[in-house]
């Protein structure tokens, strides 16, 4: 006989600036501001904007700004859609922009347009890429004038032209890399020591994204980018309120800023969330599998990114990839001394997430990296087939979770949403089955994953499906791979959101 018990958690409390505790962000952040109002005097009173981007772009972007600091009402004004107030109302500072901080692309030849003429899409993309990326550099060498976040502004055509490029090896390529295969076959050593005579750059990658590309770029020049399209700074059908808009987009500039809009009540002790991700390295020469890990979230309200060590593509691996004992133990003993460099101690409690199994190896690596923290959770989250079906109109509520037979856990973190009073997905939606390993309940373990899912200081929305450890674990597996082989000096999330 099946038992099922089943559990409604509370939606996750929010702290800001003021004393109201709430789990909408833009509620909290209306009535009591940002949570570092309460670093008082450290703050600084205005969050200074670069701009670069074509003349008509950049001229919208400011007068996108100048709205976002008046204020942009609604109409037909719901829980989900909620006006936006002046920006200084909200976040107790100032946006501050100026011709000194932009840079245009014009005269005659027009730089933009000649990156854009290239017939090659390749140098293509790399034109517009070392445009803004000299542009970008130019702002973070001033003494004076430098932003704080610098706003690259890309136009329709170079969104069209330059989204994404992809190229395929050549057969010599291929012969070259199944060369390093064997090579790698016969012998013991580490794989990377068999690539030493290999110089490789962004240029070799198989396939490059724009965005990741200039997250690249602006995070070698220490100056936090935020992306600006028409879709943002212009109101049309396929763009959503401007208000709804304002609210995203001014989260998001004000965490690149150094802020913290809000941050999860402390469940208990000093506590560190990371999530491993597996993203894929292609290049003319190899195919890895690098493991990328993000750390989301701390009771200090850190977020920062640490790239992992590669696994080599085997025949037939697909999605099946795990790191080594030895590579999870490096990965779990930098976990800790990160955590430490930032918050002046080890966390008492650190969960790591995944959304596959962690085999023996991975299990003993970390185990041994972490012996030193009281409490360590392994949980692995994975799309399930499992359905609840609840009386009324409307699927079960975010939160709820369901035991089977004591052995299995589910959890929703997408359905019925009680701060805006409906279901706002397209179709019916999917738990998570949670699997925990070490001294925590697999309640706890859910609770701390739905807890996350409202800690994506890149959006006010509520609808978070995954936490922000996994969410942000896959962004910074593809930027890290256009920084190049070294590791970056910086490693705070501003700057791969």
């Amino acid at each position: 006989m099946t038992k099922l018990n089943l559990l409604e958690l509370r939606s996750p409390p929010l702290q800001f600036g003021g004393a109201a505790s709430t789990s909408d962000p833009k509620a909290g952040l209306e009535v009591a501001g940002p949570f570092d109002l309460r670093f008082g005097a450290a703050r600084k009173d205005s969050i200074s904007l670069g701009v670069i981007g074509p003349p008509d772009l950049a001229d919208a972007t400011r007068t996108w700004l100048d709205r976002v600091a008046a204020g942009i009402p609604t109409l037909a004004a719901t829980a989900l859609r909620r006006p936006f107030p002046p920006f200084a109302a909200v976040y107790r500072k100032q946006l501050v922009h100026s011709p000194s901080m932009a840079i245009h692309f014009e005269g005659s030849p027009d730089p933009l347009q000649l990156a854009l003429a290239r017939t090659d899409e390749f140098e293509r993309f790399q034109a517009i890429v070392d445009l803004y990326g000299e542009a970008m550099e130019r702002l973070a060498r001033r003494d004076a004038n430098r932003p704080d976040v610098v706003l690259l502004c890309l136009p329709d055509t170079v969104v069209e032209k330059c989204r994404t490029v992809e190229r395929h090896s050549t057969a010599e390529e291929r012969d070259r890399a199944k060369a390093i295969r064997n090579a790698r076959a016969s012998r013991q050593g580490d794989f990377f020591d068999l690539l030493d005579d290999v110089e490789e750059g962004a240029d070799d990658l198989l396939k490059r994204d724009l965005r990741q590309a200039l997250k690249a770029r602006a995070l070698a020049a220490r100056l936090p980018a935020q992306i600006v399209t028409t879709r943002l700074v212009y109101d049309s059908a396929k763009s959503e309120d401007p208000a709804t808009r304002a609210w995203n987009f001014s989260v998001g500039i004000y965490y690149k800023a150094g802020g913290i809009p809000w941050r999860l009540t402390p469940p208990g002790p000093d506590s560190c969330f990371v999530g491993i991700s597996f993203h894929h390295f292609r290049t003319r020469q190899r195919h890895v599998v690098q493991s990328s890990l993000a750390q989301a979230f701390s009771s200090e309200g850190e977020g920062f990114a640490i790239r992992g060590t590669g696994v080599p593509v085997a025949p037939g691996q697909r999605l099946n990839v795990h790191l080594s004992e030895e590579q999870a133990f490096d990965l779990g003993a930098r976990i800790v001394d990160e955590y430490a460099l930032r918050t002046g101690r080890a966390p008492l409690k650190l969960v790591i997430h995944k959304t596959s199994h962690f085999d023996a190896a991975e299990t003993a690596g970390f185990n041994a990296a972490l012996a030193d923290i009281p409490i360590v959770t392994l949980a692995t989250m994975v799309p399930s087939d499992f359905r609840l079906v609840r009386f009324g109109l409307y699927p079960p509520k975010v939160g709820t979770v369901c035991s089977v037979n004591g052995a299995r856990t589910f959890l929703y973190t997408s359905g019925l949403i009680p701060e805006i009073e409906t279901y706002p997905g397209p179709h019916v939606p999917q738990p998570f089955e949670i699997k925990a390993m070490g001294p925590e309940d697999p309640i706890i373990a859910a609770t701390d994953i739905f807890n996350l899912t409202r800690m994506n200081w890149n959006t006010a929305d509520v609808r978070g499906k995954w936490p922000v450890t996994l969410s942000f674990a896959r962004r910074v597996g593809g930027i890290l791979n256009e920084y190049g082989e070294q590791d970056p000096e910086e490693t705070s999330f501003r700057y791969f959101v």
